[in-house]
């Protein structure tokens, strides 16, 4: 049997690249940028740091109420897509006695906050914005921006009339099991008494901002804040841009990640002056952006917002499929790898799976030769544009498609600031960033620096979970995630929640929590049905459900990861802990083995009383 080797050179004979010498700089750039502390270099938003996340300048009119001392079937923590589909499919059960606590002014959790210039899904809307054939909506392009997003999130509310059980500008600080009474005790900073038979937490995976910990961060004068907490009083403008406020002043922007390339455009037109400060350059494909074809829309039939979420999800997996929907940059890739399997020739035998991995990689290399070359043929200083080059393969890190972010360095008064050799920002005084041994001072420091994603669970969310026994969710998960399917977990009763780990993953969060608020409302109701008060994980079932989420984690995945640069998809280039991992068949078998689960109608795995 050939070598990794001889197949390598074997399929790569005819290419005008090396891709022995690629995998060596890739590795370079890789290995440059990790650092010790992986997750733990990113400072908690709290203390005095919490003004980045306590204060929301979108509040039109601050909500004064007296606080609540209610009861309530079911309490859903957050307000964005995730608690509002799980609203949604709890109504279409005829669930309808729920309160949605929510610490913005509106629904909507990241299109809320969210308002940064250029704010737009990255994901085709078809695909992404929930509930459209449900709200019978279709999105005016193919790629819908912020404000219409959020539209569509106050269109959900009207819809399934969550308005009237909306708990705004409220933040929970506790949830706590009362076993004498047998119900959830939620605690909030309006000192608020609510009493809950069910908890579902759907404050999502991206919630809490995230901050570089520079040292110094604290002492700057100038203004600052998170691109999830825009602060238009200060810039001026909108969503648009048109941001005059920034006319005569030095604004610097720290990340160069998928909000900073959609955010990035519009500050270079509007700043006096730029400072663009990265350390890992993003992958800027063509965005190819489009309004919908209105008789297109109105041909599909029932069922195609499913069918069209499974067909990209098939496809992101690298599996094939008789017609690419989406048709996007996504999904290129998968489409390179099908023509080369069918241009293969047969002579050289039966395909084994070391050919097939060896040419998704060769294929990598061609994409993302082209993104590379794509710089060179927009940005014209020469240094510059081998600065935004990235060394890594397309899907380390979150690809991201924008028309205007490359041309923006082609502008006198941007300048990019590459913080490599230093692993970063050194600092910030307050005058200003200190990077490479220089001081640039600015008037005002934007954080694109995205939100805690791979921290540990009480990071990423700000409150404890008392279960049974006085015990804290995070000291139950405190080696890792142990939980049923990703949604509950042993010694938390009538305990639900809404995330991303040990369930299945897919780069269109949306459709991961679709399926998880089906599921929770199914169980809910089922519970109801049989007249019991009270569900629970059992303790075998987690422990089995924990080893299964180990035995299919995905060791070609993993593998691919290790080798990336790092970043929150691979844990800031830390070891996997594997239980904490998603279900490695992919979202597709995840969410047939839930309605495979449901159909049985056993609530396998579930204790009730």
């Amino acid at each position: 049997m050939p070598t990794e080797t001889e197949v390598l050179k074997r399929i790569s004979a005819n290419l005008d690249f090396d891709p022995f010498e690629l995998r060596k700089k890739y590795y370079f750039e890789r290995d440059r940028r990790v650092k010790k502390e992986g997750s733990e270099q990113y400072a908690e938003v709290a203390e005095e740091l919490s003004k980045y996340e306590d204060e929301d300048p979108f509040v039109e009119e601050v909500i004064e109420r007296a606080p609540f001392d209610i009861d309530t079937d079911v309490a859903i923590i957050g307000g964005g897509f995730s608690g509002m589909m799980t609203a949604a499919r709890l109504s279409e059960r005829g669930i309808t006695d729920f309160r949605i606590i929510e610490a913005g002014s509106d629904f909507g959790g990241t299109w809320y906050w969210n308002r940064y210039p250029g704010a737009q899904c990255d994901v085709d809307s078809y695909c992404y914005l929930p509930l459209l054939e449900e709200t019978n909506y279709m999105p005016k392009e193919k790629y819908s921006f912020a404000p219409e997003i959020f539209d569509h999130a106050k269109r959900i509310a009207r819809h399934f009339d969550l308005y009237d059980r909306g708990v705004f500008q409220t933040r929970v600080t506790e949830v706590r099991w009362d076993e004498a009474n047998q119900y959830w005790l939620v605690s909030t900073n309006r000192n608020d008494v609510i009493r809950a038979r069910f908890v579902v937490q759907g404050t999502g995976p991206m919630s809490r901002p995230k901050l570089p910990g520079i040292p110094g961060i604290e002492e700057f004068e100038g203004c600052s804040f998170h691109t999830c907490r825009w602060d238009y009083d200060y810039t001026g403008g909108d969503h648009n841009g048109n941001m005059s406020g920034l006319a005569d002043k030095r604004v610097a922007i720290i990340g160069t990640g998928a909000t900073a390339v959609q955010c990035i455009p519009y500050l270079g037109e509007s700043a006096g002056q730029l400072y663009v400060f990265q350390r890992t350059p993003s992958s800027v494909d063509l965005r190819g952006n489009k309004p919908t074809d209105e008789a297109w829309y109105k041909s599909q039939e029932p069922g195609w917002q499913r069918r069209r979420r499974e067909n990209f999800s098939t496809l992101i997996l690298g599996g094939m499929v008789e017609e690419d929907l989406v048709n996007d940059g996504w999904t290129d890739i998968v489409r390179r790898m099908g023509n080369a399997l069918m241009a293969r020739d047969p002579a050289d035998g039966a395909i084994e799976m070391v050919e097939i991995l060896l040419m998704a990689e060769v294929k990598d290399f061609e994409k993302m030769n082209e993104i590379r070359a794509r710089v060179d043929s927009i940005v014209e200083e020469s240094e510059t544009a081998e600065k935004l080059k990235p060394w890594y393969r397309q899907f380390c890190k979150r690809p991201t498609f924008n028309d205007l972010y490359l041309p923006t360095f082609n502008r006198s008064n941007v300048e990019l600031v590459d913080t490599v050799e230093t692993q970063g920002v050194e600092r910030i005084t307050k005058k200003g960033i200190v990077a490479n041994g220089k001081e640039y001072e600015v008037d005002c420091i934007i954080f694109a620096t995205g939100f805690e994603a791979t921290s540990s669970p009480n990071r990423r969310v700000d409150f404890d979970t008392i279960g049974r026994g006085e015990k804290s969710l995070y000291d139950h998960w405190g080696e890792g995630f142990r939980t049923l399917h990703g949604i509950a977990s042993h010694g938390f009763p009538n305990w639900f929640t809404i995330g991303i780990n040990q369930n299945a993953l897919s780069p269109n969060f949306v459709e991961m929590f679709d399926d998880l608020a089906l599921h929770v409302a199914y169980i809910i109701s089922e519970v109801r049905k049989n007249g019991n008060s009270i569900v629970e994980v059992s303790e075998d079932a987690e422990e089995a459900w924990v080893k299964e989420v180990i035995a299919t984690s995905n060791v070609m995945r993993n593998d691919f990861l290790a080798d990336c640069t790092p970043g929150f998809y691979n844990e800031e280039g830390q070891k996997f802990n594997l239980q904490n991992l998603p279900y490695g068949p992919g979202i597709n078998a995840f969410n047939q083995l839930l309605k495979a689960w449901r159909d049985e109608g056993a609530l396998k795995g579930l204790d009730q009383r």
